[in-house]
């Protein structure tokens, strides 16, 4: 079965808060679309690359070193970044989503580690999209240079000095970079300060230089022109010059923020809209007179704002520092926000800080993932760039308000919890995901119980011929089916030829639950919850098999809850629907104390295999019942041969990320065959010759051999196109870092390969990790 603090410019005008009317043409509705991508958050990894890829928010190339992890920092980059490298550290890329922001989508990529951020922001620009999304403007981008002066014998005469030669300063400043002159920016104009100081200098004369940076973070250009103007200015005051430093303080870059809420977009969760409403106004009051809640207030603004500085390669200290500052410029730290009541009631919230942020040079020209981002999130401007992040902050700062005043922000934080147990338990990284779903659904998030989980799990999937996979836990009965992989003979199989196949210490497992009426599927780690309804008009693969399985097992129209715990991915050629039936299957008998014979359970898994795929061989559904190393055959003339192998056999499984649709390829090859009988069955005739030869050397313990017979397997399977570049890198990397054959694994066109290494699995699987991709270690047959 196969399932489916108001500052200038925040004025609250009376025009703010009238109702905007948009209107827009269908190819502009079209194109706003983009950042709209519903259920993103269920995807696979690879799912998502691949949803962004067709969006058109990537190009081909960024797709594939997405899908391939070739976007990622090298050491040898880092090394050229800074001083005495010994690695990289890596932080996740997310995407936040539904962005509209004056009028423009946008998909946002933002560097975060901490859970529920990006979540919470592509939520937040859901709900501000619907009554027009975000309205942002900005200061031009000018950042502020500092010369100070000392030693100064009359500061007033000093000063006006300077301000008579402003020009005079300015062009030198300007010579100093013609290149940015050419752009449209260069030091603008001058301001001049005397400020008191005790020290042995007396008081101090400090000359403000205004640059426009344009695209440029522009630190090192300030930096620049500060100490080519410094012998004019010191000439000129009469005194001497100490620091020239560009300020952080970029004041002069201010970006402001808006947005509205309907009051009716408020309610849910038990409170109704007014009651949120209130309630985030008062809690944002409280930001505004206390500067303890105004430090963790704007320290929440901020964690979207950085997100969006770090996925961008621009300075976030430097930002959070003139936030900061920004903050407190009155005298008082306070908020940077201002939430109110609009005259019709609706929620209106203002942001206004500085932001001064780069689109160009730095590590733009040296991280390749910044490069990347910054490609998807198109903005036509560091203004722009600044002006997305003015949005993200008044998001972010939404929802951690409405976190606050409604459920608390500690919701949530459960499945974080659970990871992090099961991390220190020492979970391995193919139980990891059903370790976390197990210790949730217990309510004992231990390291005891996840220990507990862990030794079921493994017990439950271990390959072990005669035993009825079920188990008792805690009073539950749960059934199981085991992954696998062919180790020689895909696709031939079909067509009466032989196949080698092996369980793999990875199972699916089930339990059924009696309800009133109806049946619920629920699989927490593919965020499947549904009912299922079988009158549909095309209901899902799992829905027409499960209608097959109850109607012939007389248990049609019975309530049911369906639970499943999946340690085999989906799609990934390892079996994983064969498993989801078998896992079924035995639920199903285990409950209803039916007494199936593992005969009978391999029929009806058969049959739930031929609604999913279409023609399968039953190669999948008989190591899904049976957990045995054996040659198959299918077809009248069908062989279930158990090979005896008794030393495991030291493997690697590489996933692609990429989703294998075994009827996809299955029905390709056959239209293949069709068009073409004799040469496809020539193909065949040699998959199966080698699967002979495979046989022997697996008798013989000959590594060598096998691991041939599955490169040269390898080669054939190519040539009927149910390879793809994914698996074809992935199987080059094994090779070169050791494996002795490597070759994908069961449908292709995407899904896993398996790379034989009897000296190297460890360096197959960090290579392959090294790469990008998901591999793990594991051990086939064996005594």
């Amino acid at each position: 079965m196969a399932p489916a603090g108001t500052g200038p410019g925040i004025t609250g005008a009376a025009d703010r808060d009238q109702p905007r009317l948009i209107r827009k043409s269908k190819t502009e509705s079209a194109r706003m679309e983009k950042s709209r991508i519903p259920q993103f958050y269920k995807m696979s990894v690879p799912e998502r690359v691949r949803k962004v890829r067709e969006r058109g928010l990537i190009g081909a190339d960024d797709y594939q070193n997405l899908q391939s992890g070739r976007h990622t920092l090298s050491v040898d980059l880092a090394d050229k970044m800074i001083e005495n490298v010994i690695g990289v550290m890596g932080l996740p890329v997310g995407l936040g989503l539904n962005f509209l922001i004056n009028g423009k989508e946008f998909v946002v990529p933002l560097v975060v580690e901490e859970p529920s951020i990006v979540a919470a922001l592509s939520s937040a620009a859901k709900l501000a999209r619907d009554s027009g999304g975000f309205e942002v403007d900005s200061d031009e981008p000018l950042l502020i240079g500092q010369v100070q002066i000392v030693d100064v014998a009359n500061p007033a005469r000093a000063k006006a000095a300077l301000l008579q030669r402003k020009h005079e300063i300015l062009n030198l400043a300007n010579s100093l970079h013609p290149k940015m002159i050419a752009r449209g920016g260069g030091a603008r104009d001058l301001e001049v300060f005397v400020h008191p100081s005790e020290g042995p200098g007396g008081d101090m004369v400090v000359v403000h230089l205004l640059v426009d940076t344009r695209d440029a973070m522009g630190a090192n250009l300030v930096n620049t022109m500060c100490e080519g103007v410094a012998s004019l200015i010191e000439a000129i005051s009469e005194g001497r010059v100490f620091l020239r430093i560009l300020s952080n303080l970029a004041d002069r870059a201010l970006v402001r923020a808006r947005v509205r809420i309907p009051v009716a977009a408020l309610t849910g969760k038990g409170f109704d809209g007014e009651q949120v409403r209130d309630g985030i106004i008062v809690a944002n009051d409280f930001a505004r007179v206390d500067p303890y809640r105004a430090a963790t207030h704007n320290k929440g603004i901020m964690n979207g704002i950085d997100a969006v500085a770090l996925a961008t390669g621009n300075d976030w200290r430097a930002i959070e520092a003139g936030a900061h500052a920004y903050a407190a410029r009155g005298g008082r730290y306070t908020a940077l926000t201002r939430w109110h009541k609009a005259d019709n009631g609706d929620l209106l919230g203002e942001l206004e800080l500085p932001i001064k942020v780069g689109t160009v040079g730095g590590p733009l020209q040296t991280n390749p993932t910044v490069a990347l981002n910054l490609r998807m999130l198109s903005v036509d401007s560091a203004r722009e760039l600044a002006e997305v992040m003015g949005a993200v902050g008044l998001a972010q700062t939404f929802s951690a308000l409405r976190a606050l005043v409604t459920e608390g922000i500690q919701q949530g934080h459960m499945t974080l919890h659970a990871r992090s147990v099961a991390t220190a338990a020492g979970t391995p990284p193919e139980l990891f995901d059903t370790v976390v779903e197990r210790l949730i659904a217990s309510g004992e998030i231990k390291i005891w119980k996840a220990e507990e989980i862990i030794r079921s799990v493994r017990l439950q999937a271990e390959p072990t011929a005669g035993r009825r996979d079920e188990e008792v836990l805690e009073g539950e009965t749960l059934g199981a089916g085991h992954g696998k992989i062919i180790l020689l003979g895909e696709h031939s199989v079909v067509y009466g030829r032989r196949a080698i196949a092996a369980p793999i210490p990875l199972a699916i497992q089930a339990r059924i639950e009696d309800t009133r009426e109806g049946i619920d599927l629920i699989i927490p780690r593919w965020s499947i919850e549904q009912r299922l309804d079988f009158s549909a008009k095309r209901p899902p693969s799992f829905t027409r098999s499960l209608a097959r399985v109850l109607e012939a097992l007389g248990l049609s129209g019975r309530g049911m809850r369906i639970e499943v715990f999946p340690s085999v991915p989906r799609a990934m050629g390892l079996g994983g629907s064969a498993a989801l039936a078998v896992a079924v299957l035995r639920a199903l008998d285990a409950h209803f104390s039916l007494g199936l014979t593992d005969e009978r359970i391999n029929e009806l898994a058969f049959e739930c295999e031929k609604v999913a795929h279409g023609t399968p061989s039953g190669l999948d559904n008989t190591l899904a019942t049976y957990g045995q190393f054996m040659l198959y055959r299918s077809g009248e003339q069908l062989e279930r041969q158990v090979i005896e192998v008794t030393e495991p056999l030291p493997m690697v499984i590489a996933m692609s990320g990429v989703e294998s649709l075994t009827a996809r390829t299955v029905a390709r090859v056959r239209e293949a065959w069709q068009r073409n009988p004799g040469l496809y069955e020539r193909i065949f005739d040699e998959i199966d010759s080698l699967v002979e030869v495979g046989l022997d050397a697996l008798g013989k313990r000959d590594y060598e051999t096998l691991g041939e017979t599955m490169n040269i397997n390898q080669g054939l399977l190519n040539a009927m196109q149910v390879s793809n570049w994914e698996l074809e890198e992935l199987i080059q990397i094994a090779r070169t870092h050791g494996a002795v054959g490597a070759k994908l694994t069961g449908g292709g066109g995407g899904g896993s390969v398996i790379a034989l290494c009897p000296d190297s699995s460890a360096r197959v699987a960090r290579a392959i990790r090294e790469a990008g991709y998901h591999a793990i270690e594991v051990e086939v047959g064996g005594a």
